[in-house]
């Protein structure tokens, strides 16, 4: 018998690009940094990690908001979802249509120095990030605002030697990190640790963000 290697305990991680992100993220800029400069009106009131210096977090409901921007983006963020479940669970076309959805859902704005510290989304399954706009990375910034989801084997390397120490991926040590192009949009379990590193641009970062948990109809 030949050797079989499988990846044992993988992780699921989706990411998909929306096709007229262009246009669609130039309405969403505006009405987010809109929304943004009017304050405590929008702003989360009670965050549960602590808010960095350069960091907006808006209150949890704007997929609630009626802007069609924001409603376009809805679909395309629950249809993508919607498609990394029914794969991942081996759902069928008329479970996936049961399934019932509940979520957070908010922006950030982030500013030179801003960044979001290494955190869980705790009572959620899936969680998400789209990319409005990722700002300017300075030359000598390479990591600057990029997003970083750390590997969940905390004790894959307590020991290193030749045998483990350049294991290729999915196998590999460290962390994953994600620099945002326009209109990306990136799915994994809310359990799975990230961060979003110091962000050093002299524009704008821009992203949503959400939480889901779920229900299936009778």
């Amino acid at each position: 018998m030949p050797l079989e290697i499988s990846p044992m305990f993988a992780v699921p991680f989706g990411q998909e690009l929306h096709p007229n992100a262009a246009e669609l993220n130039a309405e969403l800029k505006a009405l987010l940094l809109s929304r943004e400069v009017q304050g405590d009106r929008y702003a989360n009131p009670n965050p549960s990690l602590k808010q960095q210096q350069g960091v907006f977090e808006s209150d949890f409901n704007l997929f609630a908001w009626p802007e069609a921007c924001v409603q376009q983006l809805r679909q395309f963020c629950w249809a993508a979802l919607g498609r990394m479940i029914q794969d991942t669970n081996g759902y069928s076309a008329e479970e996936i249509q049961k399934l019932q959805i509940f979520s957070h859902t908010w922006f950030h704005v982030t500013r030179h120095g801003g960044f979001t510290i290494l955190h869980t989304h705790p009572m959620a399954s899936w969680s998400g990030v789209y990319c409005v706009d990722p700002g300017r990375t300075p030359e000598d910034r390479p990591e600057s605002g990029v997003l970083r989801f750390h590997n969940p084997h905390h004790y894959s390397n307590y020991f290193l030697d030749a045998g483990n120490a350049r294991l290729r991926a999915p196998y590999h040590h460290g962390t994953w990190n994600i620099r945002f192009q326009p209109g990306q949009l990136v799915l994994f379990p809310s359990w799975l640790q990230h961060e979003v590193m110091p962000f050093y641009g002299d524009d704008e970062r821009i992203t949503i963000a959400f939480n889901c948990w779920f229900g299936m109809k009778a």
